[in-house]
């Protein structure tokens, strides 16, 4: 039986945009253009984009058209840690470190070798961390607002693994999230591994669309809301108490569960209260000491209502058993002797460095960020593509990242995100220059 001629059309499609014959950024037909041009219905026209786009070789635009893929870019550009090369500059992913970081370690490695009872850091510790670790968490949330009991803290192994046990714990299959139209590709991963469905949520400034939220509950039955309003990752702003508050009435209105994530919140120094103090009872807060600190490190806090604090132990039992006893003593000690609040001041301060520098060297390039974080966001122009202003720089040895990990809906928008923490400050500025050629001579 001969294939379909749809099928055959796919193919060679597929062929000719493999080939090269249809170069990354070509414009296709429109749907009816096509329909007319093959003799084909226009639900099958459709049908053959939507084929291509499966495969990754198409985007489809709204108001724009369809377009072809640079398909030569790594799959999702920009969320690998391990996808960079050694030779490459990573524009893509933030580890900060900052001097004498490694000798610190050293000194409280020696500390901790030379006094202490070393036999039970090798033992079981108890769920989400003994009293004395659950106080010292609890002591440095209170530094971002937040004061919480001791009993309602829990360590866990930074705070992509906080989301997760978030999921595990108080979400179900099939639950629907609303999040932010652009947001952590870490929670998109959570979300596609536990099969919960995202709800995209337009942004209006500084924080979600509130409207279109309350709108969203009506039409659909949303358990909970994923936010970061200290520092949104990529977009860097930071929610004014004023949409803070009603979004907690909105929470308690509709029966939300919230979850805060603050992993960049220390950025942001001043910042209004979190969620979780304004509507403590339906807040989960989680934050972590990866970007504060180093990370390697591995060390995050949970807070939670007293009700749900039983079933995140369950989840982290089930996860990984038992606090890990070395990484806990030493963050400990590094929350003790205030080395956790140094760094995050040093940190403060060279986020802001490199925030000034990219504005320096970007120059006249549209750009969005918070003025002491770790990236910037930049919107493109109306005929520029981000995959291919991406490949062009994984040419030159800078990565980037496109926005299609941080989009939680259909709706990709041309933008690129720079990630400002990973590189020594001239290697940062060289690559910047580099970004600014290329999306310049793109533009024109």
């Amino acid at each position: 039986m001969p294939r379909a001629r749809y099928k055959q059309l796919v193919d060679q499609l597929a062929a000719d945009i493999r080939a090269g014959r249809l170069p990354p950024g070509t414009r296709l037909p429109t749907h009816r253009q096509l329909a007319a041009r093959e003799g084909l219905a226009l639900v099958t026209a459709s049908r053959v984009y939507a084929e291509l786009e499966a495969m990754g070789l198409v985007s489809g635009e709204t108001g724009r058209g369809t377009f072809v893929k640079e398909i030569a870019l790594p799959p999702g550009q920009g969320v690998d840690l391990l996808a960079s090369a050694a030779d490459m500059v990573d524009l893509s992913f933030n580890y900060p470190s900052l001097p004498g970081q490694a000798e610190a370690l050293r000194a409280a490695l020696r500390q901790l070798a030379q006094g202490g009872d070393l036999d039970a850091l090798l033992r079981y510790q108890p769920l989400g961390g003994r009293p004395h670790e659950r106080a010292l968490a609890a002591r440095h949330l209170a530094t971002q607002g937040l004061q919480v009991p001791a009993a309602q803290v829990l360590w866990v192994e930074g705070a992509q693994h906080g989301l997760m046990l978030c999921g595990i714990a108080l979400l179900q299959p099939g639950d629907v999230v609303a999040v932010d139209s652009l947001s952590y590709p870490g929670f998109k991963l959570v979300a596609e591994s536990l099969r919960l469905e995202l709800l995209p949520i337009p942004s209006s400034g500084m924080g979600p669309d509130m409207d279109a939220l309350a709108a969203a509950c009506r039409r659909r039955r949303v358990k909970a809301l994923y936010t970061m309003p200290t520092l949104h990752n990529p977009l860097g702003w930071v929610m004014s108490l004023t949409r803070r508050r009603e979004l907690a009435a909105l929470a308690r209105r509709e029966g939300l569960l919230v979850i805060e994530d603050g992993a960049y919140a220390y950025l942001a120094g001043e910042a209004p209260l979190p969620l979780a103090a304004l509507a403590p009872e339906r807040t989960v807060h989680v934050t972590g000491l990866s970007k504060s600190v180093a990370a390697g490190l591995r060390t995050g806090f949970v807070a939670a209502p007293p009700d749900a604090i039983p079933r995140l132990e369950r989840a982290l039992r089930a996860c990984s058993w038992s606090t890990p006893g070395l990484t806990s003593a030493l963050a400990c000690a590094w929350l003790e002797d205030g080395t956790v609040a140094r760094l995050e001041t040093r940190k403060r301060a060279d986020a802001a460095e490199r925030q000034q520098l990219a504005a320096e060297v970007l120059g006249p390039l549209r750009r969005q960020g918070h003025p002491s974080s770790y990236f910037v966001w930049l919107p493109l122009g109306e005929e520029v593509r981000a995959d291919q202003v991406a490949m062009d720089l994984l040419r030159q040895g800078v990565s980037v990242s496109t926005a299609e990990p941080y989009a939680t809906g259909p709706v990709v928008p041309h933008a690129i995100r720079l990630a400002l923490g990973s590189v020594e400050i001239p290697q940062l500025r060289r690559a910047l220059g580099r970004v600014r050629e290329v999306i310049e001579a793109r533009s024109y």
